[in-house]
């Protein structure tokens, strides 16, 4: 079996793919004030750049990545999810990001291939 640098076979990083995220959240949106013609766009670029980052890692693992941006205006927004998994290797994380405008949730779901 690869080894990988985290010391954990195997095993999904979270904090890593929440690393992952974050730049790639800070790549797309950075400072830009919520815009209605632009959510379109960053939800795609934030997703597939996402991919690609996670990709490039190497590891043995199929992505699944989503995305949510919602204005801030004061209404709220409740997200879940559950998964079927094996919890020794598959994972996930959400990331919740934030700026003056606008909130950004990124799920990221990595199941092992056999």
């Amino acid at each position: 079996m690869e080894e990988y640098p985290n010391g954990n076979e195997g095993s999904f990083n979270s904090e890593e793919a929440d690393g992952v995220v974050k730049e790639c959240i800070e790549a797309v949106v950075g400072g830009d004030d919520y815009s209605a013609n632009q959510v379109n766009k960053w939800t795609a670029s934030i997703v597939e750049r996402c991919l690609t980052q996670l990709v490039k890692q190497g590891k043995p693992y199929k992505y699944i990545v989503t995305c949510a941006v919602m204005q801030k205006t004061g209404a709220g927004l409740h997200t879940a999810n559950s998964c079927y998994w094996d919890t020794a290797v598959d994972g996930s994380c959400t990331v919740r990001w934030e700026n003056r405008t606008m909130y950004c949730v990124v799920s990221v779901f990595a199941v092992a291939i056999p």
